[in-house]
């Protein structure tokens, strides 16, 4: 007859897997469908064709950086039949870009799904109408305000940002220093970057100094090296950071020489920005694995963007894909109040929904932490799901992920 408490014991068991199955179901339907870049291979190699047949490109050239920026496209009717713009479509795009510059490499454009017009590659790079709406601000983060000297933003007590240019492999729609974009590209020169560097050495708390722009790695390996090489001689300085975008948008710039003079400077740390499952390519990936062989941690930033991201699902497998090329997932941004960007806004709900989606249903690797940013200025703000539903002198109570509640003593 057997035992019906063990019976009971191991139908408990069945339950308790089955019911964790059931818990991610959806996503393990859905997630073949949002492709990654490695995923949708095939497709871009065809684009990458076409786009090196209009250039008249070689394989060594492509592979080039300096190629790549040198042939950025910035005009519209140079592109506007390999992803499948209307004419009506150009129109708009040069009436925006009167007023917005734009510029993609041929690698970011080689992304861009022509089929689709809701591309979320497409919609971070070509310029929309809905730019020229009039909401938002050019500085939400009054960075002019919190300017010591030149170059520096410095918000905290213990670090600050040197922008050392305003160069970008492509020209983001959402980014938040759209309004130092100008008509020429334009690193920042050495006498203003020392300037920087002197005021660094000056303030003594200072431990953790963030280089980025602009990109950062769109300064030259030398002007890096110089760069690094003062900040090291600075024994206050701790961490080196830099920001940049050149992993997704011009992977070609992570050279070995660059990574070379990288490591020779650790502790130096790359936060990137990720936003699409898309961009997690052959060359993003090879780029990705060549800086965390040489030792440097990576982290990414993405920014929570309409019609980009803004799906559980889609950060999911985002999340999930940038751990398998060593890419911690770092911040969610809340997207910022920029004028240009409001068709990019979202609800704070949303990205509440999206850690709430991730909590539990992956790896705590795999989960960063979601920011808003203080206007004015008042510093990153984390949001997280209200787990703590109670809290008291003897105990408190909290749910999990499951939404079941447990309570712990707290004497």
């Amino acid at each position: 007859m057997g035992n019906p408490a063990a019976k009971t014991v191991h139908q408990t068991k069945m339950d308790r897997f089955a019911h964790l199955k059931d818990s991610i179901a959806d996503y393990v339907q859905c997630k073949e469908r949002i492709l990654t870049g490695l995923e949708d291979e095939e497709r871009i190699e065809i684009q990458k064709k076409k786009i090196m047949d209009r250039l008249g490109a070689t394989e060594e050239q492509w592979n080039d950086y300096k190629w790549q920026l040198a042939n950025r496209f910035t005009d519209i009717n140079d592109f506007a039949d390999l992803i499948g713009v209307s004419p009506e479509g150009i129109a708009d795009i040069q009436k925006v870009g009167r007023t917005y510059r734009y510029a993609i490499s041929p690698y970011y454009l080689s992304l861009i799904n022509p089929g689709d017009l809701n591309c979320p590659i497409r919609r971070q790079a070509v310029p929309a109408p809905d730019e020229l709406r009039p909401d938002g601000y050019l500085d939400p983060m009054d960075e002019a305000g919190w300017t010591p000297v030149d170059l520096v933003t410095r918000r905290y007590p213990d670090r600050l940002i040197i922008k050392v240019t305003n160069v970008c492999g492509m020209y983001c729609r959402f980014c938040q220093r759209r309004r130092l974009i100008g008509e020429s590209d334009k690193n920042a020169s050495w006498d203003k970057i020392k300037a920087a560097i002197k005021y660094v050495r000056e303030n003594k708390e200072i431990r953790d100094v963030l280089i980025t722009g602009g990109d950062a790695f769109m300064l030259s390996d030398n002007m890096i090296e110089r760069l690094l090489s003062s900040l090291r001689r600075i024994d206050h300085v701790e961490i080196i950071r830099f920001g940049t975008r050149t992993p997704v948008t011009l992977p070609q710039r992570i050279t070995e020489n660059l990574v070379n003079i990288l490591k020779k400077y650790h502790p130096v740390y790359v936060n990137t920005h990720f936003n699409s499952p898309r961009e997690i390519t052959k060359e993003s990936k090879e780029a990705c694995e060549r800086l965390a062989n040489a030792g440097i941690p990576l982290g990414n930033q993405m920014v929570l963007l309409n019609g980009v991201n803004n799906h559980p699902h889609v950060v999911r497998k985002l999340n999930q894909s940038l751990l398998k090329i060593r890419v911690k997932p770092y911040y969610i941004f809340h997207p910022k109040m920029v004028k240009g960007t409001s068709h990019f806004w979202v609800r704070i709900q949303d990205g509440i929904e999206i850690m709430e989606s991730l909590r539990g249903r992956t790896s705590g690797m795999a989960v960063p932490t979601y920011i808003v940013n203080g206007p004015g200025g008042l510093g990153k703000t984390p949001i997280l799901p209200n787990y703590l539903m109670y809290i008291g002198t003897q105990k408190a109570v909290f749910r999990n992920w499951q939404g079941k509640t447990f309570e712990i003593d707290n004497k």
